[in-house]
């Protein structure tokens, strides 16, 4: 059952990637730097590779957020999306702040990916939270 909970978790948070990711195309487009065709799409729109990468990473983190749950004795959906909301603002966007800052790119980036972040792993906490 915890398998099934970790791919739902994951399911949920891809899919609100795409919702968030849509909401903030224009910003995070100009933001990062992706290449846009003529129709002010990214160039590599159609490149599956993106998607799927993203959606394996979004099981890893499902399932490590799983783990990390379970070993602190956390089984509600309240505790679970806080202790989701807690490891995407001081784990990943942390991460997410340091890279950028090397490589140059805008706050708002940061700001953009780690919003996703946050929301996408307090999403699954409250999901694992309820199996």
């Amino acid at each position: 059952m915890q398998f099934v909970a970790v791919i739902v978790a994951a399911l949920a948070s891809f899919a609100f990637g795409a919702l968030w990711y849509g909401m903030l195309s224009r910003p995070w487009m100009a933001a990062s730097g992706v290449r846009v065709g003529p129709d002010g799409r990214p160039q590599n729109g159609s490149n599956p590779t993106p998607y799927l990468v993203a959606l394996v990473a979004m099981i890893l983190v499902a399932g490590m957020l799983r783990h990390i749950l379970a070993t602190s004795g956390i089984t509600t959906a309240g505790a679970g999306l806080i202790s989701g909301l807690g490891v995407g603002a001081f784990f990943i966007t942390p991460w997410i702040a340091l890279n950028n800052a090397y490589t140059m790119r805008p706050l708002s980036l940061t700001a953009i990916d780690g919003g996703y972040a946050i929301i996408g792993c307090g999403l699954m906490g409250l999901i694992l939270g309820l199996f």
